[in-house]
């Protein structure tokens, strides 16, 4: 196609070399079914054309030459394409050459990404720029010299009759799984130069490119509908979330999200696949927010753990749960410990136990279960085929509750590990205790810690440990089975040959030295067992020494005896002096009389008693203890207990008064 083109030159004159360009100032006028536009030379850095209008007319069966080209012309659809300024970068320089410009041997133009094509509105949009050899000035000076002699484009009153259409392109006959598109401006070039040649349909081409970019916008971790949904709820987004949905271990424990924001959370949730283990722990969600989590694990088929732990769930979400580790098939880990679960909401979870082939560890723990849900439970943990791991700690389980529970892990043939510890189990929990050790043979672990266990009832448990060949663990601490109970574990072990146990936990629990001598003898049967106990336990406290002047002084008191009479048992000769000889033999006399009578108290005073108590009756060193010695030495006795006392009642804490 033969077209023109004129330029200036740096002085503002026409250039000597002539282009052939059909939207150069000299151009003939198209005829009137030529569908072009024409568009004049825009002098900024970048140009930019909107495609404002595609007109589907009839095409003929004729085909007509342009005058002037040579070139047949088809009919072909509209297209009204204006110019409009784009924004000026520093780094390149501004160009005046048309948008059409891109023949052999020119610079070809710069790269854009399919993002820049669309506009938010469905009008189309592709910019293109060039680098032009031109200084800043020149540039200036023939654009003032193009305006000042009125030469302007045709396409400026296109632009203004088509300024308010928009483009909306038929996107059902367009192959989005075409690899071969590019999005590139390139392509906008040679969309419209077939176009102007009218041998390409460029109706499909650009809903072609208006949609080849779909399906890498796919945002596959639900950020782009987490914020929508937290827009239409009235939510806050968690930033916590945006920042960390991709990971593949998601925390948002303590994030107090409630239900509103775990609905937001959880329509996202529904299309993410990083997400493969969820805490939602501590977020008070409710019975709203727990239904939430529900209809999302029936989207989401990569979530393996979940942690929904202290969120006050109830009964209302029980079933729902209990659906839900039914039918999900990429669930393993479950924890619902601390969600006010009574004996109302143990038929689901025993539904769950016993129906749940894909669940491995399930965490029902700090919960309301009792003497009833323990009767419920228990069967289902006899024929559950699945769970490994289960956790009923810190619940009410007491009396029949227990036994059902240990009839359940007695038939039991899968589950490997079973915490039972806080719970009410006592004796009658022991005797079944006893009975599945006996008869389980595959559970490796158990923890009856704060069982209230006595010594009689570990002896019990021992009969069971004594023909056990799986336990390899045993946690029994904080039990009031004191070190008797210990030794009872520890003798039954010693009846066992094929006992494999490698740790025993007695936390709390005081043990005396019989038990370290019965542990010895386990350590030499089992070299690496490891034990954890309370610490041993005190030695006995030596007795208090007691002042012989306060055996003294009972003995008078307690015989009612009175002081002068007490001295003449001493002083055989009425001298009222009585030497150390003589005072040594009236104890001696006395002891004596003890052994031969037994009502006969006397005073028991060993040799040093009786030592210290002559010094401290002879107060003038004499080597004989006179009357008034032993008066003097009553009277100073009596008034130092009855300080004692006086300290001892001022220490005491005084009554509660209301």
């Amino acid at each position: 196609m033969d077209v023109q083109r004129n330029s200036t030159n740096t002085r503002g004159q026409p250039s000597e070399s002539k282009r052939h360009c059909r939207h150069s100032h000299g151009r003939r006028k198209p005829s009137i079914e030529e569908p072009i536009t024409s568009v004049s030379p825009v002098h900024e850095e970048t140009v930019g054309f909107d495609i404002l209008k595609l007109d589907d007319r009839p095409s003929t069966s004729s085909s007509e030459k342009r005058p002037g080209t040579g070139l047949s012309e088809k009919r072909s659809p509209l297209l009204s394409i204006s110019p409009r300024p784009a924004s000026r970068r520093p780094d390149r320089p501004s160009s005046t050459r048309s948008v059409f410009e891109h023949i052999p041997g020119t610079r070809p133009a710069s790269r854009r990404t399919a993002p820049e094509l669309c506009g938010r509105h469905g009008q189309t949009t592709g910019t293109i720029s060039r680098n032009s050899n031109r200084s800043r000035k020149s540039r200036a000076e023939s654009a003032s010299h193009g305006l000042n002699r009125g030469q302007s484009s045709d396409s400026d009153s296109d632009h203004e009759e088509g300024k308010g259409t928009t483009f909306e392109p038929d996107f059902n006959t367009v192959d989005i799984s075409d690899e071969k598109a590019f999005d590139t401006d390139l392509e906008v070039e040679e969309l419209v130069g077939h176009f102007v040649d009218g041998s390409y349909d460029a109706h499909q081409k650009i809903a072609h490119l208006l949609t080849s970019d779909q399906s890498a916008s796919y945002d596959h971790t639900g950020k782009t509908s987490y914020i929508d949904t937290c827009k239409k709820l009235g939510v806050v987004p968690a930033s916590y979330y945006l920042r960390h949905m991709q990971d593949r271990h998601l925390n948002m424990r303590h994030h107090g999200l409630g239900a509103a924001g775990m609905r937001a959370l959880a329509e996202s949730l529904s299309s993410n696949t990083n997400v493969l283990e969820l805490d939602l722990s501590d977020n008070w969600l409710g019975p709203q927010g727990g239904l939430a989590v529900c209809e999302m694990l029936k989207d989401n088929c990569f979530i393996t753990e979940l942690n929904l732990s202290e969120n006050r769930l109830g009964t209302e979400c029980a079933p729902h749960l209990s659906q839900i580790m039914q039918q999900n098939v990429t669930l393993t880990h479950v924890t619902l410990s601390g969600n006010e679960f009574d004996d109302h909401s143990a038929p689901y979870f025993a539904e769950a136990i016993l129906n749940s082939t894909k669940v491995l560890h399930l965490n029902l723990s700090h919960n309301n279960f009792g003497d009833v849900s323990g009767t419920i439970l228990g069967p289902a943990i006899a024929d559950n085929s699945c769970i490994k791991e289960l956790d009923l700690s810190w619940n009410c389980i007491r009396r029949k509750g227990a036994v059902a529970i240990t009839q359940g892990v007695k038939n039991n043939i899968f589950l490997k590990k079973i915490n039972l510890s806080w719970n009410g189990f006592g004796l009658e929990g022991a005797l079944g205790l006893q009975d599945a050790l006996k008869g389980n043979s595959v559970l490796e672990e158990l923890d009856i810690s704060n069982n209230r266990i006595t010594a009689e009832g570990a002896v019990i448990i021992g009969k069971g440990i004594s023909v056990n060949e799986t336990l390899n663990t045993l946690k029994m601490g904080k039990n009031p089975m004191q070190s008797a109970g210990c030794y009872g574990i520890c003798a039954a072990i010693l009846r066992n040959p094929n006992c494999v146990l490698k740790v025993i936990d007695f936390s709390d629990i005081l043990v005396n030295k019989d038990f370290e001598d019965v542990f010895k003898q386990v350590q030499e049967q089992i070299p690496d067992i490891k034990l954890a106990h309370g610490g041993m336990e005190p030695p006995p406290k030596p007795k208090a020494k007691v002042h012989p002047m306060v055996k003294l002084v009972n003995y008078i008191e307690k015989h009612e005896l009175r002081l002068v009479d007490f001295f003449n048992k001493f002083d055989k000769d009425g001298s009222m002096s009585v030497t150390h000889e003589e005072f040594v033999e009236g104890i001696e006399t006395a002891r004596q009389a003890i052994k031969k009578n037994a009502q006969e108290t006397g005073i028991k005073l060993s040799d040093d008693e009786i030592e210290e108590l002559l010094n401290e009756l002879d107060r003038d060193g004499d080597g004989e203890i006179n009357y008034n010695e032993l008066v003097v030495s009553h009277v100073d006795f009596q008034e130092k207990r009855e300080q004692i006392n006086t300290v001892l009642t001022v220490m005491q804490p005084r009554p509660m008064t209301t």
